[in-house]
């Protein structure tokens, strides 16, 4: 039984390990008939692009998971939701947001998906003489492959080391 169970940790270590060094994917694609925004506040950071677009949220997300799933199965892929107003502190300051949303897969990078659809007049979008029904936001959140594998290797050891000790006080 002791060796079937090392066995079987030695398995999950490893594709566990294996799932954490797949390649990342590369910044995604915007979705199509959007236009790039090229204003100053949009083009700062190269990890955060805006986006001029007449597509729903649901059409933004759906098409962001199929983006961001294409290096690791879709049943692994998160899909969280944030209050509007945590656009400031996660996208940038002075972000509007009429809605946020995170795709992740845990312990990996995360791709934040900030969407502003004006619901008064005065905030109807306009850009290069054209009507867009929404602004997006994307901010790409990578962390490198050394940081996950330390962190992984330590999570190995320690939950070896938990189970042995509770095996023994069984």
């Amino acid at each position: 039984m002791k060796t079937f169970v090392k066995i079987v940790y030695i398995f999950l270590a490893f594709v566990f390990l294996l799932y954490l060094t797949i390649p990342s994917t590369v910044f995604p694609k915007p979705p199509p008939d959007s236009i790039q925004s090229g204003e100053p506040a949009d083009t700062e950071d190269p990890n955060r692009r805006a986006y001029f677009t007449d597509y729903t949220r649901e059409e933004v997300i759906s098409f962001y998971k199929v983006q961001v799933g294409l290096s690791l199965p879709a049943f692994l892929l998160l899909r969280l939701n944030y209050p509007p107003e945590d656009a400031q502190g996660i996208i940038r300051d002075q972000t509007r947001s009429t809605f946020l949303e995170e795709l992740t897969y845990p312990l990996r990078d995360s791709l934040y998906i900030n969407g502003f659809e004006p619901k008064e007049a005065k905030d109807v979008i306009w850009y290069k003489g054209k009507y867009y029904r929404q602004k997006i936001t994307i901010k790409y959140v990578q962390n490198g492959v050394v940081p996950r594998v330390t962190i992984a290797l330590g999570t190995i050891a320690l939950s070896w080391f938990l189970f042995k000790q509770y095996l023994s006080g069984v």
